[in-house]
């Protein structure tokens, strides 16, 4: 099994793999295109899983994991892409929701 990896040391991969085996980016909207392709898939896995509808025969050999992390990667591209370190922005975001968000969800009847 590979050693868990941090999300920077991701991004580095991405970029790594992108620059040598993908040999460059794509375009910023081609690869905004590619991660609603991918959300998409992702979505109709989950609707077929944990929804009503059921599986087609082209869908029943997908992995959720795998989907998932499609977006993931895509996502990753498009932050490389436009200098975003994900790792620093998904720790403003905790910060913003912890300050935002301190009491919001508990004090939410439709969640109790």
């Amino acid at each position: 099994m590979a050693p868990d990896i941090s999300i920077r040391e991701a991004q580095q991969q991405v970029d790594g793999w992108i620059r040598t085996v993908g040999v460059r980016y794509f375009n910023e909207l081609t690869n905004l295109g590619i991660l609603m392709e991918e959300v998409g898939e992702l979505s109709r896995i989950m609707v077929r899983t944990y929804g009503e509808q059921s599986f087609k025969e082209s869908d029943k050999n997908k992995d959720l994991g795998d989907e998932m992390a499609d977006v993931l990667w895509v996502l990753m591209c498009l932050a490389n892409q436009t200098g975003i370190d994900l790792t620093d922005a998904l720790q403003k975001n905790f910060e913003k929701k912890n300050i935002r968000d301190a009491g919001r969800h508990r004090e939410n009847d439709k969640l109790k």
